[in-house]
């Protein structure tokens, strides 16, 4: 057995072995899927019912506001504004929508106010800008002596459908489900990247500090050392997700299992057959779900992940060789961390807009993004021999950088009690 592989079984065991490791590998699906309905229960809570109390002095809109679950509206035009105003502050009512007497619709539009202790929601001022609207805008109508109903009658609401050039309806908002699923395997390889190459850091800073490394080093080469780090690591890393990937399949099937037993309910089918539209979407919905290229994302993943971590982690060693701690590789941290956040915000504003673009093809090729951007763009198809070309450079890029890493990790490994600068690791590169 090499020297190599003998250094990968140890960093692997020791990585799987840890207490932490398999708790977490067998816990964080657990607390994702707890996390999730915790957060699915917290969306149906409604805190209480916001009194909004309306003062019209015009008269023109008391009886247009209709109450909701989340808002009651109460007509208080008869008390003087004041004693609102002093109800409010004291908190027993959420606000007051404040409807002065006007000469006209158009100087009354700018009059209004809405008077309250904190600002309201966003949405919660359109809604009744709306409603005001609406109000005026056929008063104004009838003013002119147009017929409202008429107009009414006249306005069309334009529904285009979809279809692909084969003749296959298709659905809308389909584009934004892709960069999601894309998105979520690009922001896994992210977060394995920081985790992983985090550890292989904190291991080479542990033995450095511990002078473990001098005994190491007189008998292994650093760079065999470094390389059976990360790819110790890595492999565990693998290990963690396919556990993670079969634990979130088995509860997927769980889930489908009482969705099902739920849909099939008196209640569901009275839902289901009153809604056959939105089952005839759904199910259009599902068959573009199924024609993803899901083989090819998942074999992407794999790849990208461990190109990417690898480029990465190669990074962090040399990073771990050349300081003392974590806090002194703090200054080394960002610049590593910049290209995937640049990668993430690349796939989001030009993926979605243009998934086959030049700006999300060129990301998508250069090595430090192309693990977030080509992932998010696969969804899409993408033809294989871009991905071929971008899985190459990725691995070319690696080979480079782990050449340029390892001059930094030979001569930082036994360098002790001197905060290196980028100057000094450029001194170590020309070494």
């Amino acid at each position: 057995m090499s020297i190599l592989t003998l250094i990968i079984k140890r960093e692997f065991i020791s990585k799987v072995r840890n207490k932490s490791f398999i708790v977490m590998t067998f816990l964080s699906p657990l607390l994702f899927v707890a996390l999730a309905a915790f957060v699915g229960y917290l969306s149906t809570m409604r805190s209480g019912v916001k009194k909004i109390l309306i003062h019209d002095e015009s008269a023109f809109f008391t009886d247009e506001f209709k109450q909701t679950d989340q808002y009651h509206y109460l007509n208080f035009s008869d008390i003087p504004l004041q004693a609102l105003k002093d109800s409010v502050a004291a908190e027993k009512y959420e606000g007051i929508l404040f409807i002065p007497k006007s000469a006209d619709n158009k100087s009354l539009s700018e009059d209004i106010q809405y008077i309250s202790n904190e600002s309201p929601s966003a949405s919660f001022i359109e809604g009744l800008q709306e409603v005001i609207g609406k109000k005026l805008t056929t008063s104004n109508l009838q003013k002119a002596g147009l017929d409202t109903l008429a107009i009414a009658n006249a306005q069309a609401k334009v529904d285009i459908n979809l279809t692909k050039v084969s003749g296959e309806e298709t659905v809308k908002g389909l584009n934004e489900i892709k960069v999601i699923i894309g998105g979520a395997f690009g922001y896994l390889i992210m977060m394995f990247i920081i985790i992983y190459g985090n550890m292989v850091m904190r291991s080479v800073i542990e033995e450095k500090t511990n002078r473990i490394i001098e005994i190491i080093i007189s008998s292994v080469k650093p760079f065999q050392l470094m390389m059976g780090k990360i790819i110790g690591t890595s492999l565990a890393g693998v290990l963690q997700f396919l556990i993670w990937a079969i634990v979130g399949s088995i509860l997927f099937v769980i889930a489908s299992s009482f969705l099902g037993m739920q849909m099939s309910s008196p209640t569901a089918e009275m839902a289901a057959a009153s809604g056959s539209d939105f089952s005839a979407t759904a199910q259009l919905y599902i068959r573009e779900m199924s024609n993803l290229p899901v083989a090819t994302l998942l074999i992407s993943f794999l790849i990208y992940f461990m190109g990417g971590y690898f480029l990465y982690s190669s990074v962090y060693a040399a990073i771990g060789a050349a300081v003392d701690n974590e806090t002194d590789s703090q200054q080394f941290l960002l610049p590593i961390i910049m290209p995937l956040i640049l990668g993430v915000y690349i796939g989001f504003f030009s993926v979605l807009s243009e998934p086959h673009g030049t700006i999300a093809t060129v990301f998508s090729m250069i090595p430090f993004t192309s693990p977030i951007v080509m992932l998010m763009r696969i969804p899409f198809g993408v033809p294989w021999w871009q991905i071929l070309i971008s899985v190459t450079l990725l691995f070319a890029t690696f080979f480079l950088v782990v050449w340029f890493a390892a001059k930094i990790y030979r001569v930082g490994i036994l360098m002790y009690g001197k905060k290196p600068t980028w100057k000094e690791l450029y001194k170590w590169l020309k070494y």
